[in-house]
């Protein structure tokens, strides 16, 4: 169980002190880190999964009961947020693949990736969200359209028009 520092931080954040979340978050932050990098092998997405975890232990943090440690708790959301990146890695990785494909029979290049990403930001904005949502954050088109504040239409418009010229502009680069 948390020490009497850490129960009284906890407290504290729970009325609303950031500084106490900055105590709480600067004793757990190498713990965090470390995990996101063993999940992940990347610093730089270590980093961002122990951003995000600690973003979202703050916003959940009222609802800490206490009936395990704070580590144990912040240590959940991590490996949670490990696997939901994890999960958009291979769904990003086997979209890339999915197109590559779709223009060549052969197998995807190592260079895939790029020639999606650019072909992705040659995508008017409203595009290029819509097929973010959909395709890399996994959302179903009802959830997309929450997300943009259109309806459900408008979203399966953009994702086919956008499916579109992604294949035609992924096939003249071939």
């Amino acid at each position: 169980m948390a020490d009497e520092h850490e129960r009284e931080w906890i407290r504290k954040c729970q009325e609303g002190d950031a500084e106490a979340f900055e105590e709480l978050v600067r004793r757990h932050q190498r713990m965090i880190h470390a995990l996101a990098y063993r999940m992940t092998g990347s610093v730089s997405d270590a980093e961002d999964i122990a951003q995000e975890t600690f973003l979202r232990a703050y916003r959940q943090i009222g609802g800490f009961r206490g009936e395990a440690s704070f580590s144990s708790w912040v240590y959940r959301i991590a490996l949670n947020t490990c696997m939901n990146w994890k999960k958009s890695a291979d769904r990003r990785q086997h979209l890339h693949e999915e197109w590559a494909n779709e223009q060549n029979d052969a197998a995807p290049s190592h260079d895939t990736a790029a020639r999606v990403n650019e072909a992705l930001r040659k995508l008017e904005a409203k595009q290029r969200a819509a097929i973010v949502l959909t395709v890399y954050e996994g959302m179903n088109h009802a959830e997309a359209a929450r997300v943009l504040g259109c309806s459900e239409t408008t979203v399966s418009w953009r994702v086919f028009m956008a499916r579109k010229k992604l294949k035609r502009w992924l096939q003249a680069q071939i």
